[in-house]
């Protein structure tokens, strides 16, 4: 069956934009969206973000979430204060930081996102887990962590 799968982590805000996470990060991101505009998704966006992706074909989804730490980890004390502050300014939303794992199960006869693979070389994508580095890194920035995963075989 294949699977396509990404992971990011996102600083989210209806207030503070992505462009003043970035000055207060000091990191830029990958992605960005900004609340209220009109892009070519099918709805507009409720919030800004600031987000930093890892879509790279071929890794289980512990192996994306650490790649993306790599990134992340050096900036966490900052992180973490900004999700604080972010957290503050909508208390309850439960929205500020997230990391987010997206998987879409599709049909054998259905070509993946990231190309075809020979079938010798497919790696097994199903079984993933959550080590205590990157528990320690959702601890200490106050991240949610929010799985979706999508049957696209019928």
């Amino acid at each position: 069956m294949p699977l396509d799968q990404y992971v990011y982590f996102a600083l989210s805000s209806a207030r503070t934009t992505a462009q003043e996470m970035t000055a207060a990060l000091g990191v830029q991101p990958d992605e960005t969206k900004v609340r209220g505009s009109r892009i070519a998704q099918p709805a507009i966006p409720g919030c800004h973000a600031w987000k930093i992706v890892c879509r790279e074909p071929g890794l289980r989804v512990d192996e994306q979430i650490g790649l993306l730490l790599d990134r992340l980890r050096p900036h966490t004390d900052r992180i973490a204060s900004l999700a604080r502050r972010l957290e503050d300014e909508e208390p309850g939303s439960g929205r500020a930081a997230t990391l987010q794992v997206v998987r879409y199960f599709r049909g054998a006869d259905e070509p993946s996102q990231g190309g075809p693979m020979p079938a010798d070389a497919t790696p097994n994508l199903f079984g993933w887990h959550l080590g205590q580095e990157v528990l320690d890194f959702l601890a200490a920035t106050g991240a949610a962590l929010d799985v979706d995963e999508y049957d696209l075989t019928g």
